[in-house]
This record gives C-alpha cells, structure tokens and sequence, in this order.
C-alpha cells in the first residue's frame, strides 16, 4: 500500500504545483518607435531630406534588414544587396548584374553612396536616379528593381505576403511606422531611409581637406590636374579638367551629360532622352560620384571599360564627336588630353586618396541577420 499512496501523494504534490504555476508571460506586440536616427554628415552639409519620411532608428533598421532580404526576390535567392556588394562601393563587380532567371540587365549597377544629398526637389534636369533620371524620388527607384523581370522578378503584393510570415518583420513595421501596416509605401521609404544612411566622407582626400593629412607629391600633383582646366593652347599649364562634370563634395554634378562614348549612329541606348523625350538628351547618363572610385570597377552605364586605365585612355584620346556631346568634350575629341605616363601615374594616385575604407566596413551597412 506505500508505494501506492506515496504515487498518489507525489501526483497530488505535482498537480498542485502545476495549477500554483503562472504561464510564462507572453511578448506584447511590438509598438511604434519614433526616435529620431541621427544622420552623421561630417563635414558634409546637411541634406536637405523628404519631410514626408522623417528617418527614425526603427526605420533605418527595416531598411537594412529589407536591402538584405532574399525574400524579395521571385524565388527568395537575391537581394539587393546580392548585385550591390558593399566592398565594391555598392556597386557590381559584373559588367551587368544576372536576375534571378539567369538573364543579364541591361546597364551595370550604380555605386550607392552619398543618395541623401541626389534627393531630387522637382527640377526639370537632373538629380532624378537611376543611369537615366526616370525615378524621381529615391523612394520609387527601390522598388523597380524587385519587379523588373531581367532582375529580382517578383510581385510587390508576394514580397508583402512573405514578410507577413515572419513575425520579425511584421514587429518591425510596427515599430517603423506609426501605423504599423505592412504595405509597397513602407517597404519603399524604409529602403529610402537606410540608403540615405551611406554617407562616405572619411576618405584621405576627406582628411586632407581638414587638414588631418598631408598628400604626396604624386597624389598633390593629381589633384591640381583634376581640378585644372584644360587648355589646347597650353599644354604645359593644363589640366584634365575632370571638375567640370565630377565636381563638389561628392565628385559629381549629379546631372546627365553626353561624354563621348558613341557617335549618334552607334547609340543602342539612348539615355536620358528616352526620359524626357527631347533630342538633345540622346546618349545623356547621370554622373557618378568618383568617390571610392578605384573599387567600383567596371565603369560607364554599360561598364564598357574594365579598368581606370581605359577610362583615362576614353578622356585622353578616345571621345567621340556626337550631336549632343557635352560641350566641355569638344576640346577631348578635337585636341585630346595629351597626358604623359606621369600624368596619368598622378591621376590615379590622387583618385586612390577618394577610397574610403571606413564605409566600406561599416558593420552598419551589413546583413543584420
């Protein structure tokens, strides 16, 4: 009879624990938090940013997690930042990114750095993104490529209905939005929030500039060619003149120019102008920046030229006359540069001081999971 009873006791003993035991609270739902994210500009100025999306910590946050996510592809393989490698200035390494069908794009990725200071305030010219300007806002560049067929291949209604799965993302959107509704707005002005957050500005030009650092007698003498203008008819004071279009803080007069990479006849892409329409926009591209430039092979819209060297051989000596070549060219194609090898050696070793390590290692940028 003992075992029976001491059974039945300890039964008794673990029923009354079990009924005297409180269930483990269970998370409350994730709730919106407005703090503020401060964007660091260094000695940039301040950009001036859409008032209509205000970048907050839980925005910035969604954003990278979104810039990183598979699942925004047709069939969860590619994310933006699959054709957007950090290491390569967010840019490709690939003279055209490969979609998720194999197929090739058509124009080679663009570096995304600096995007806070492109915003485009409703000009008719310029700042628009993308090679050809056709976005107006960061905001609706982000999404084309998730649909474009060439590339990420999927539906924006299927993209919200896989993040809806995830009780990760669905607590996320609650915290980025005041509204906590999981839609293509959001996701769009999250991924805006977290690029306007790659801010390059450490580079050695960035620390020569603030007097931190002293350059050589090679990278000062590049310096002064990029910046000096070109003169036919003194080629012993002239410049590359590269400041005209690669100008200010950024390197980039964030515009669109005809360089001289085609004559009209041999243009199969016409540029700008299948934008706005206008003849004089044929064969027009927007300006990269030239920051982290050396990295950012290969180059053009159509990442024709593998390396610096053919880049420096096209301004030197290798632009073509067109009817709508920019008219600070002309004197490329009519005269040429004429650039010695030390010319060249000092060119590079002054675009070499443009590379900024520290954002190219910023664990801020990097898949968060």
């Amino acid at each position: 009879m003992m075992p029976r009873i001491a059974t039945a006791f300890s039964l008794a003993v673990v029923l009354m624990w079990t009924a005297c035991t409180p269930e483990p609270p269970q998370p409350l739902p994730a709730e919106y938090d407005p703090t503020p994210y401060e964007l660091e500009v260094g000695h940039f100025p301040p950009p001036v940013l859409p008032m209509d999306n205000p970048m907050t910590e839980a925005g910035v946050q969604l954003g990278r997690m979104l810039f990183h996510e598979k699942k925004l592809s047709g069939d969860n393989t590619q994310a933006c930042a699959d054709c957007h490698l950090q290491s390569r200035n967010f840019s490709d390494p690939a003279v055209f990114s490969v979609g998720i069908a194999g197929q090739e794009g058509s124009r080679h990725s663009m570096v995304l750095s600096n995007l806070a200071w492109h915003v485009h305030h409703g000009e008719s010219h310029g700042h628009g993104f993308f090679w050809d300007g056709r976005a107006a806002s960061l905001r609706d560049q982000v999404l084309d490529p998730i649909e474009d067929a060439l590339e990420m291949d999927e539906s924006l209604e299927d993209v919200m209905a896989k993040l809806a799965e995830d009780p990760e993302y669905v607590d996320q959107f609650r915290r980025a939005f005041e509204s906590g509704a999981m839609s293509e707005d959001h996701i769009a002005r999250a991924l805006e929030q977290f690029l306007f957050t790659m801010v390059s500005n450490q580079s050695r030009y960035d620390q020569w500039l603030l007097g931190e650092v002293e350059f050589t007698e090679s990278e000062e003498r590049g310096r002064v060619l990029f910046f000096d203008e070109f003169d036919p008819f003194n080629p012993e004071a002239s410049g590359a003149d590269c400041a005209h279009c690669h100008s200010g803080l950024d390197f980039s007069s964030h515009q669109f120019g005809n360089n001289g990479l085609d004559a009209d006849a041999d243009m199969a892409d016409i540029g700008y102008m299948g934008v706005t329409g206008e003849e004089g926009d044929l064969g027009k591209f927007k300006t990269p920046s030239l920051r982290n430039v050396m990295v950012s092979a290969p180059y053009m819209h159509d990442g024709r030229f593998a390396d610096i060297d053919e880049v420096i051989d096209h301004y030197d000596h290798g632009a073509l006359s067109s009817s709508t070549l920019d008219p600070m060219m002309q004197y490329n194609v009519d005269y040429g540069l004429g650039l010695t090898d030390q010319d060249r050696a000092d060119l590079i070793a002054f675009l070499h001081t443009l590379t900024d390590v520290a954002f190219l290692e910023n664990p801020a940028f990097s898949n968060p999971h």
